[in-house]
């Protein structure tokens, strides 16, 4: 199974589109002659990212302002694409934020709107919008983990939680369509230089520092990775190599012996007060 031909009815619904690995997704598919729906809270920015795509590739493309951690917004963003009389033949969950810090000194808000967004927003748009997919018998699904997903993470206990739901919850919905004509493909990108830290509430010089540079990958990169992982019906796509042998490490030492070097070297727990 490949990705769906473009059709002038059909869009690739794309969350997280503003900026980084999701702005990079939306464009190397517009290049393909996808019509593309831009999601995120930042409409100046999804507008010109539009326009971008419509003048580059003469695809139709329109910006949708939603926050994916409100289920009657996310409920209100399909019926938009309904009304446009567009068919969802492709969704790309990529929209996701971090939090960094021990649980003990946490944002409690800010932890709940993670779970919402990174693990809710997921589960939600593919329960509204595969049972189409299934029904016409063509699709396909990339929803965004991490390598984060392969071990538990000190410092950013949620975001790595969160990101194991999101690979386990893909691959068992891989198992479930794979015979339907639907393609669903996890992407595990190690880091990637976006604003995620800045988000998380890490500097990029910590983030350099704590994680090797032959680990880093640019999101151009990370995105074509993705895009070709779908179109291959791949089930799992890790971009670069260091990043995959450091996944199957991750998931293969014992907590025991991973989570003390993990939390030792967290950047966030080495702050005073950080907990470690």
């Amino acid at each position: 199974m490949a990705l769906p031909a473009p059709a002038p009815g059909s869009t690739c619904l794309v969350t997280g589109a503003s900026s980084g690995i999701g702005a990079e997704i939306a464009r190397l598919l517009a290049a393909r002659g996808h019509g593309i729906t831009l999601v995120a809270r930042r409409q100046e920015r999804l507008e010109a990212l539009a326009g971008e795509l419509a003048e580059r590739h003469g695809v139709r493309a329109e910006a949708l302002a939603c926050d994916l951690a409100d289920a009657g917004a996310r409920e209100a963003l399909v019926a938009a694409v309904d009304e446009r009389q567009l068919v969802v033949e492709v969704l790309v969950n990529n929209a996701g934020f971090g939090t960094v810090g021990a649980v003990a000194t946490a944002d409690r808000r800010r932890e709940l709107d993670l779970v919402r967004t990174d693990v809710e927003a997921v589960v939600d748009l593919c329960t509204l919008l595969v049972s189409g997919m299934v029904a016409r018998g063509r699709g396909a699904v990339l929803n965004v983990a991490s390598t984060a997903a392969y071990q538990p993470l000190p410092g950013q206990a949620a975001y790595a939680a969160a990101k194991a739901f999101v690979l386990s919850y893909t691959e068992a919905l891989r198992a479930e369509v794979r015979r339907k004509g639907v393609s669903v493909t996890a992407l595990c990108p190690g880091p990637v230089a976006t604003e995620f830290n800045q988000v998380a509430g890490m500097s990029d010089d910590e983030a350099a520092a704590a994680l090797p540079r032959v680990l880093w990958v640019p999101a151009p990169a990370v995105a074509r990775a993705a895009v070709e992982g779908l179109d291959r019906d791949r089930s799992v796509v890790v971009p670069g190599l260091a990043n995959r042998l450091g996944a199957v490490a991750g998931h293969l030492t014992p907590n025991s012996v991973v989570l003390p070097l993990l939390a030792g070297r967290h950047p966030a727990l080495r702050r005073p007060g950080g907990g470690h």
